[in-house]
């Protein structure tokens, strides 16, 4: 069973429908006591980073996450904006975000406004800094993203990828049982769908 959670974020039905037509039992995460239902957990992300963080501690859902997460080691995926929520700090509103990484989102701050609009839209490519369970069977690593913050990781052994837009910034992390990408997989074709089932099918 997988968990979807619901933090009012603007991609939660397209995650949705992808596990449905995967046929991959999914169940939705509104409360406390749905976190123990399932054991996997995805966190879709468009959306503000202090309002997702209000919303989930508003729901109780904070500390189920992160007991599910840090103690009980469930694997969790996070999406955009759901990556971002795993660091500890933002600079989108005043909300801590988990902590879940020694990591910080920041605003992105390009050289040229005009040849490099923010938000950072459209496809673009991730290169590989370390190998991981999650791009297991990837061999097009071009992946769309919307975005106008991104990650700084203090720890590089965290970093899966980077990708550059007038500068390299991480695009995807893993730390353990957390794995987390800046782009959009449901949006990323073939090689997005390949990412969601080597998630599904972490053993």
């Amino acid at each position: 069973m997988i968990g979807i959670v619901n933090y009012k974020t603007g991609n939660f039905g397209t995650i949705a429908k992808i596990l449905t037509r995967k046929k991959i039992p999914w169940k939705e995460i509104i409360s406390s006591e749905d976190v123990q239902l399932v054991e996997k957990i995805i966190f879709p992300g468009v959306g503000h980073f202090g309002k997702a963080m209000q919303h989930l501690h508003e729901s109780n859902l904070f500390s189920a996450l992160n007991h599910a997460v840090i103690e009980q080691k469930k694997p969790v995926l996070g999406i955009c904006l759901g990556m971002q929520i795993m660091a500890k700090n933002s600079e989108e509103g005043n909300e801590k975000g988990f902590g879940w990484i020694d990591a910080d989102v920041v605003k992105f701050s390009v050289s040229d406004s005009y040849r490099f609009k923010i938000p950072h839209t459209g496809w673009n490519t991730a290169s590989i800094h370390k190998e991981s369970v999650l791009f297991k069977n990837v061999t097009n690593f071009d992946f769309y993203f919307v975005h106008g913050f991104h990650i700084v990781c203090h720890d590089k052994s965290d970093v899966l990828c980077t990708t550059t837009y007038d500068y390299e910034f991480v695009s995807s992390f893993q730390k353990n049982n957390i794995f987390a990408v800046q782009f959009h997989p449901e949006k990323s074709h073939q090689q997005g769908e390949i990412i969601f089932e080597n998630f599904i099918n972490l053993t």
